[in-house]
């Protein structure tokens, strides 16, 4: 299919372009003019699409996420599961995601993997790997991640994990601390050189943030959340993250896991090193309860119309935070209207960052000749009005 988008308020990535139009044709974006004088509206091979002035943006990039609209994929570790979730989250202007498994089992583990890679084959820009969040996390901040599997490697365990389908893992997160010298060589032995490690659900002290990120740990997950936090006698991770040069970092901003000043202060500090991610559970709308083995949680609301944006949050029955009910987009939204944080900025930090991050900067993440056309039209309000991926209109 040929599109020719017009009158379009373009951002490529870097820059905004008003008056524009955006030619796509063979699931690429194949040129950007800033006039329609030489366009052929009448051209019976091509989709002509007026954007009025609305906004054409990037597809975003969501690096963690669990489930789609009902399904979830520790739970149905299938590649159904993983179409659902991509176009659940699709829908609403996410066109590349990770699905995201929680501590598991190292059976659900393998067969998650081998699920996103028979969707990667067929979906290689939308779903283009996989994000295995523990299960080698520090106990002590577990989260909503159940007991039952939050473990150190049992022996052979890693030889396992990495000998079929390595190279789908994007990233995995772990706490470096609770892995012996040479438990963390192996996993940097064995994995792919597409999977990158980050730090996360972590107790380590600033020191041993510290050494993990400079020696070969470039992520950190969710930040502020489920990690030692930032103090006067001792900085943490938190701390580790804000003073080291080069770590990249995702944050929720859902309103629910950090205050919009914590998002901004982030943000002032790290720059371009930080990321949004939705941390979804479920979306679209989300289901009222979840329960798999000890991993029991529940939707509340936001009955008191406290949060100016975000429909709710997941619990589970301590109490304790797992996971959000939004999208990417939510997370934009948010990011501008109540961190204060520039729009250009938010969508770098939904787009361009963790394209590059997933080593995907070249062809994913901006309105260029070339890149893949995934494209998102939001109105001034940042409500999404159409999405298109790998050229296909989805909405």
């Amino acid at each position: 299919m040929t599109y020719q988008f017009i009158n379009a308020h373009v951002f490529t990535g870097t820059d905004w372009l008003p008056g524009t139009s955006v030619r796509v044709a063979n699931s690429r974006i194949e040129e950007i003019t800033p006039t329609i004088a030489d366009i052929d509206l009448n051209d019976e091979n091509t989709t002509i699409i007026d954007l009025n002035g609305d906004y054409l943006i990037p597809g975003l990039i969501d690096l963690q996420l669990y489930g789609g609209s009902h399904l979830f994929l520790n739970d149905q570790p299938t590649p159904e599961t993983v179409r659902h979730i991509y176009i659940s989250h699709a829908r609403n202007g996410t066109t590349t995601l990770l699905p995201t498994i929680h501590s598991t089992s190292l059976n659900i583990m393998q067969q998650s993997m081998a699920a996103v890679q028979v969707v990667r084959a067929e979906n290689p820009f939308g779903v283009p790997g996989i994000h295995i969040e523990g299960p080698y996390f520090n106990p002590i901040k577990r989260g909503a991640h159940s007991m039952a599997y939050v473990r150190t490697p049992a022996e052979g365990e890693l030889e396992t994990l990495f000998s079929t389908n390595a190279d789908v893992i994007r990233i995995l997160t772990l706490a470096p601390e609770i892995l012996t010298p040479d438990q963390l060589t192996t996993i940097k032995k064995l994995k792919h050189a597409n999977t990158l490690l980050s730090l996360g659900h972590s107790n380590a002290t600033y020191q041993q943030a510290t050494a993990a990120f400079t020696e070969g740990i470039p992520l950190a997950t969710h930040l502020y959340n489920a990690m030692r936090g930032f103090e006067s006698r001792e900085p943490g991770v938190v701390g580790a993250v804000f003073d080291h040069p080069t770590v990249r970092a995702s944050i929720i901003a859902d309103s629910y896991h950090c205050n919009p000043t914590t998002i901004r202060i982030a943000y002032r500090l790290l720059g371009e090193r930080l990321f949004l991610i939705s941390d979804a559970l479920f979306a679209n709308p989300p289901r009222p309860a979840f329960e798999l083995g000890q991993f029991v949680v529940h939707y509340e609301p936001d009955l008191d119309g406290s949060k100016t944006i975000g429909p709710g949050r997941y619990v589970n029955n301590e109490g304790n935070l797992a996971g959000s009910a939004i999208t990417l987009i939510d997370c934009v939204k948010i990011a501008v209207e109540q961190a204060g944080i520039p729009l250009t900025n938010a969508l770098r930090m939904t787009s361009v960052i963790p394209a590059e991050i997933i080593g995907m900067g070249d062809q994913l993440g901006k309105i260029q000749p070339e890149y893949v056309a995934n494209l998102v039209r939001l109105d001034k309000s940042m409500n999404v009005k159409g999405v298109w991926a790998s050229g296909e209109q989805l909405t």
